[in-house]
Formats: C-alpha cells, sequence, structure tokens
C-alpha cells in the first residue's frame, strides 16, 4: 500500500485542508473502489492509521481508503460554522477523483466511520443513496435528536445543528425513515456494531430496531467492549470483509 498526506484547498470551506489516502501500488482495474473512512469527535484525518493497522488489513485489496478531516462538524452544515457537509457529500469526491484513479460509480464507493463517524457514515449513505452502496458505523453516535433531548452537549449541538435535530435531515431516524418510503430510490447495505459497555449501546439499538423495522439489509455485530480503538481496531477488519465479499442482486 501507498500512504498518501494529502493538502489541498477547499472552495466550499475557504480554507486549506488535508485528508490521508491509502492507495494500492499495484491496482488491477483503471479505476479504485473507493471507502470513505472517517473520523470521531475529538480526532482527525491521521487517526485510523495512529490507533489501528488499517494500512495492514487494506493491503492485498483492490480499494482505496480515503480518510478527510472535517473537525468537531458532525458532517454538517453548521448552524454557526462552515458547510462540512456539502463539503464532504459535493466537493471532495469531485477533488479525490481529480487527484486519484477512483470509481464514480455507486456500486464501488463505500463510506464508514466511527462515533461522530459512524453517524456522518450512515447520513451520507441515507441522504445520498444513489451515491453510496455500502454503509459501516463502529459505536456510532446515531440517535443525535435524543442526545439534544437529554441536553448533552448542548452549547456544541447548538452551534452545529441550531436546534433539536429530530425530525430533521440531520435525524438519521428521519432519513431512514424517508427512504424507506420512496421505492424509487436503491438502499444501501448498512454494517452496524458497538461495544456491550459502549456509552452508545442504546444509540445503536434504537438505530438497529428501527432499520430492521424499515427492511434494511442491516449487518449487526455486538461484542463485549468499550468505546475505544481496541475494540474499532477488530471490528474495522469486520467492516472490509462484508465490504469486500461480492454481493449479487442488490438494487
Amino acid at each position: 500500500m501507498a500512504l498518501l498526506h494529502t493538502h489541498f484547498f477547499s472552495e466550499v470551506l475557504g480554507m486549506q485542508c488535508t485528508m490521508d489516502v491509502l492507495l494500492p501500488q499495484k491496482p488491477s482495474r483503471p479505476a479504485l473502489p473507493v471507502l470513505w473512512l472517517l473520523h470521531g469527535l475529538s480526532d482527525d484525518h491521521s487517526i485510523w492509521q495512529r490507533r489501528t493497522s488499517i494500512e495492514r488489513y487494506a493491503d492485498g485489496l483492490d480499494l482505496a481508503i480515503l480518510m478527510p478531516n472535517v473537525h468537531r462538524s458532525f458532517y454538517t452544515d453548521m448552524h454557526q460554522g462552515l458547510p462540512y457537509e456539502r463539503f464532504i457529500a459535493d466537493e471532495l469526491p469531485v477533488i479525490a477523483r481529480n487527484l486519484f484513479h477512483l470509481s464514480a460509480r455507486r456500486e464501488e464507493t463505500f463510506v464508514a466511520g466511527l462515533s461522530m463517524g459512524g453517524y456522518g457514515a450512515f447520513k451520507l449513505a441515507l441522504k445520498y443513496p444513489g451515491r453510496y452502496a455500502a454503509a459501516a458505523s463502529l459505536s456510532g453516535a446515531l440517535d443525535m435528536a435524543s442526545r439534544w433531548e437529554r441536553g448533552e452537549r448542548i452549547g456544541e449541538m447548538e452551534l452545529i445543528y441550531g436546534g433539536s435535530p429530530a425530525d430533521t435531515p440531520n435525524d438519521l431516524m428521519f432519513l431512514a425513515r424517508r427512504l424507506a418510503a420512496d421505492p424509487a430510490q436503491p438502499r444501501p447495505r448498512l454494517f452496524q456494531c458497538c461495544g456491550t459497555e459502549d456509552f452508545l449501546l442504546d444509540d445503536n439499538h434504537a438505530f438497529r430496531d428501527l432499520a430492521r423495522g424499515l427492511g434494511f439489509d442491516l449487518v449487526y455485530h455486538e461484542a463485549p467492549g468499550n468505546h475505544n480503538w481496541g475494540f474499532w481496531d477488530t471490528h474495522i477488519q469486520q467492516v472490509l470483509a462484508w465490504l469486500m465479499t461480492p454481493q449479487t442482486g442488490t438494487k
């Protein structure tokens, strides 16, 4: 694998940005499938290499892994801040395809993340289902409406959302229900995992139960573990294996 540290200018954000990229050195195809691998609330674009063996796990896969930095934005066009959702959903894929030989096909575009990044991964896949074939959440913050109601990080959440995200396009439950009600849209495959001692376990149960009730193709794993890199290092291997399993007959 080749590890590239990229620095580029974002017109959407109006500033210099960073993204780390893993590429196979001997790809077997001209345009590589893409995994957008998203970081958590207190992390940045470098965290997956520093805390897991993602480069070793990806060795031998025909897969580009792109790890951008979005600070503490929750992958959202912030109420008071910058339009990070527009950056990650619209601008950055174009920049990346201009720089690297990447596939633009939905069937070869995936997104995954941990904690805040798990929220971001599911948000992108559920809001833009025509762009992502699959999404994975590791210990994701998947029920932000309930966290708002409990007053968790309320000052920071006000800067991001401006009000309760419940029943808005920043609410994963709302997005899942909206997508399930639209038969014209494809549904991404979903992978979800969480540790039994994780403080976000209730969030994960709530989303799992809703998604299964709506008929989503959802793989769910629960195992002993907390909100830490030991759990994520183990389970990102499961995510990669799941993503690279050939799919037949998937809309």
